[in-house]
């Protein structure tokens, strides 16, 4: 990691207090946006818009364009990061409390070490890792549970199975980006990926038949601002914020956005959401977030420790 200059302090704070919020945050505004927009419609909105902003300004600053075969690897990871995962997590929001989608979420690092221990074989299973692994299923269990309820009301099975289906998808990802072709310009590499994503899943909206019955003046101010803060704070201010961060500090220290962006999710949709916080997603999320800790903190053997939705593609919850 190259520096010429420490930053001032405030400038770290400011940066950290903008991924760990804003990012945060986004699993509420994304609540509050598919109540009125189509979720595949919602997310391909999103990312179309700041992928063409990103992909533009990168452009105009001379940075070169992905070449042919580059962009193939950026459609794959394409369809892996926004239409399932992204698109999946926009559509089960419709169905699940955005503080328990982003817990749900965290569980990244779950199955990318589990797949780096059983498919890729970069990994040693430890008796640490077991424990760890076993913690952060044993968290996702309480929280999808119909009979270990703790008194609430259970969470959608739908929901729950495409949030799980949308974490493996980011796992799977996280492995190819490894391996794959892409730009060397992370910015480059985001907006490419961000504009293919938008496009996909608005084909996928589409698709699905989520124009039809859909008017843009029926969408209330609500939802638009909700959509414009997803665009403008989570998609662009907050990315540029990260990308800064990883220049200054160490990639483990930024990558601590894993542990407060569940938190910040679930009391933001507890006060402002209106969503339970009772014992099971208590429990749920704190044996979630032990887990994510031990795995991300356990030193590196044959590979690099993952960090959760950031570094291995270099795109935003």
């Amino acid at each position: 990691m190259e520096t010429t200059s420490r930053p001032p302090a405030w400038q770290v704070l400011l940066a950290f207090a903008i991924i760990y919020f804003v990012w945060g945050s986004t699993f509420l505004a994304i609540r509050v946006g598919v109540r009125e927009v189509p979720p595949f419609l919602l997310a391909g909105m999103r990312f179309l818009v700041a992928g063409v902003a990103l992909f533009g300004w990168m452009r105009a600053k001379g940075t070169p364009s992905p070449n042919l075969r580059q962009w193939g690897a950026v459609s794959l990871l394409a369809v892996l990061i926004f239409v399932l995962d992204y698109g999946l997590l926009f559509w089960a929001e419709k169905r699940v409390p955005s503080g328990i989608a982003a817990v749900m979420m965290a569980t990244i690092p779950v199955f990318m070490t589990t797949s780096e221990i059983l498919i890729l074989r970069t990994q040693r299973l430890s008796a640490r890792l077991a424990i760890a692994l076993l913690v952060g299923i044993g968290g996702v269990a309480v929280l999808v549970s119909r009979t270990l309820t703790f008194g609430e009301a259970p969470i959608d099975t739908a929901g729950a199975g495409a949030l799980i289906v949308a974490a493996i998808s980011w796992s799977v990802a996280s492995a190819l980006t490894r391996k794959l072709p892409l730009p060397a310009a992370k910015a480059m590499s985001s907006g490419a990926q961000m504009l293919a994503g938008g496009v996909l899943l608005t084909l996928t909206a589409a698709f699905l038949g989520e124009f039809r019955g859909f008017h843009v003046q029926a969408v209330s101010r609500g939802a638009w601002l909700a959509l414009a803060y997803l665009i403008v704070a989570g998609s662009i201010v907050a990315f540029t914020a990260y990308v800064w961060l990883i220049h200054h500090e160490s990639p483990t220290r930024v990558g601590t956005y894993a542990y407060v962006n569940p938190v910040v999710a679930v009391v933001l949709g507890y006060f402002l959401g209106g969503e339970a916080i009772g014992p099971r997603t208590v429990v749920g999320t704190a044996l979630v977030l032990v887990s994510v800790v031990v795995i991300t903190t356990t030193p590196a053997r044959t590979r690099e420790t993952p960090t959760w939705r950031g570094e291995p593609q270099e795109v935003e919850p």
